[in-house]
């Protein structure tokens, strides 16, 4: 069972678009999506989109997906990625895909210059929070000021590398 991992192209806006609802679902946020497969073609596919998509397969079928967009820090001078959404399909958890589409985005944020790699997680969510662990490292808390009950974290370089640090 081989993953493979590739850029999401405009078809992959009604996907994408499902895998968004399935999150929110497990989020308990589904009633915040108001997006629909015109405004995921529009914001990811357009001329100037400045988010990115990731789809994330299994033998040639979608399992996954990530979106991500790039950000500044003025402090460390450098670009910063931020990780928006990472979905994997519950019933291919705990393969390693998961896995691969973060070392996939620490790469892209390596080979951009980027001196973070940032995601948020709700609070109560702790497989996620488990699972963005970076062993070895403790969890940055509270970055600034996020919105009630979740938690940011960021992962500083040095020593962000895709192979290092995941």
């Amino acid at each position: 069972m081989s993953v493979e991992i590739r850029p999401a192209v405009p078809s992959d806006a009604p996907q994408i678009l499902a895998f968004i609802r399935e999150l929110a679902d497990y989020e308990r946020a589904r009633h915040e999506v108001i997006a629909s497969v015109a405004d995921i073609e529009r914001s990811l596919f357009s001329e100037g989109a400045t988010a990115h998509g990731l789809i994330c397969l299994r033998d040639g079928v979608p399992i996954g997906f990530a979106v991500f967009f790039f950000s500044y820090s003025t402090w460390l001078g450098s670009n910063c990625l931020y990780l928006e959404d990472l979905y994997i399909t519950p019933a291919q958890r705990g393969g390693g895909a998961g896995k691969q589409l973060l070392r996939h985005l620490a790469r892209i944020a390596c080979d951009n210059g980027c001196g973070r790699f940032e995601w948020s997680v709700l609070e109560w969510n702790e497989p996620a929070i488990q699972f963005l662990q970076i062993p070895g490292r403790p969890a940055s808390g509270r970055v600034g000021e996020v919105p009630h009950g979740w938690r940011c974290t960021a992962r500083v370089r040095p020593g962000l590398s895709p192979s290092s640090t995941l």
